[in-house]
């Protein structure tokens, strides 16, 4: 088994899974249609997504303190709503950390809540996993 491909797909998703503008699908659904194994392609896939949230998670916990700086992901008012939101839905809304539009900020804003990083791990991952699984299955139909 050549591990280029896969190390490449969880590299990327690592990366998508951060405030960077990276899109890991591309990359994973071009490894299946190339023959790759299902199963580590998936594998790859939600662990580098899985884990470059939980960079996202110790951003949040530890760097709050620099939120004035212009640098800082998020702003004012926009923080506040969000961890406000975080609030409302708690903990579960980490199944929805997959979502294209507002999962990397909510990763985010669970480490700014201080959600145990056990169970932010184990939502985030089943949430990503299940975003993966979905698209192994679209593509198998193809």
């Amino acid at each position: 088994m050549e591990l280029i491909p896969y190390a490449s797909l969880f590299l990327t998703a690592l990366l998508a899974a951060t405030i960077l503008p990276f899109y890991s699908e591309v990359l994973f659904l071009g490894l299946l249609a190339a023959g790759h194994d299902p199963a580590w392609t998936w594998l790859a896939a939600t662990l580098g997504n899985t884990l470059g949230a939980a960079i996202n998670w110790a951003l949040g916990r530890h760097l709050l303190h620099f939120q004035d700086r212009r640098w800082f992901p998020f702003k004012g008012e926009g923080l506040a709503t969000a961890q406000r939101w975080f609030q409302r839905f708690g903990v579960w809304s980490l199944l929805f950390s997959w979502l294209p539009l507002g999962g990397d900020a909510l990763t985010f804003i669970a480490g700014i809540m201080r959600v145990q990083f056990a169970l932010f791990f184990a939502l985030t991952a089943l949430g990503k996993g299940a975003r993966y699984a979905v698209l192994l299955a679209a593509a198998s139909q193809l």
